[in-house]
């Protein structure tokens, strides 16, 4: 939600106004302190211009693990689509906001930074 509201430059104000709730309320659904109705999910993602599936991106279910009694064991060893990662949207979002110039030198730095980095 965060990235989405960032990336059309969208206070978290005017998101709150235009679902109804107060500035505090959004800042707590996208630290994750609260949860968020399917409602109110509607209208933020009609507000953000994507469909509600776009806050689901990346969760498959049927990839789960189960155990005889139907408990999750273990969750998909497939790797998540990045674009769902809040963080990687945040970050899409405040590199598109940047002059061309700078972007190239972010990717420039991203590049040196992960030949650099040990996997995880």
């Amino acid at each position: 939600m965060k990235g989405r509201r960032i990336a059309l430059k969208i206070s978290q104000t005017k998101l709150a106004e235009a679902v109804g709730v107060r500035f505090q309320q959004v800042q707590k659904y996208e630290s994750g302190a609260n949860r968020v109705s399917a409602s109110r999910l509607l209208l933020i993602a009609e507000t953000l211009g994507v469909p509600i599936s776009y806050f689901f991106q990346g969760l498959d279910s049927a990839n789960a693990s189960h155990d005889e009694t139907g408990a999750e064991l273990t969750r998909s060893t497939a790797p998540m689509n990045a674009l769902s990662d809040a963080r990687v949207s945040e970050i899409l979002a405040l590199v598109e906001t940047l002059p061309t110039e700078q972007q190239m030198a972010v990717l420039a730095f991203l590049r040196t930074l992960s030949k650099t980095s040990e996997p995880v």
